[in-house]
């Protein structure tokens, strides 16, 4: 049964990935408002390790 839901979930990756992306592209919106001269790449990093940090803070509500 595990294999399954392996073999499902990776059929849904691609869309998971661009849901990520949507969702970094959601917040680089954000920061263009907040500054006018904004490095996009230091902006792109820090947007993804909050990513980061809420997708391990769910982790561990969900499976800790």
């Amino acid at each position: 049964m595990v294999k399954m839901g392996q073999i499902e979930l990776a059929n849904h990756r691609v869309q998971i990935i661009g849901d990520v992306k949507d969702l970094v592209e959601k917040y680089r919106e954000v920061f263009d408002w907040d500054a006018a001269e904004v490095d996009q790449r230091k902006a792109d990093q820090l947007i993804v390790a909050e990513i980061a940090n809420a997708l391990h803070d769910i982790e561990n509500h969900l499976l800790g």
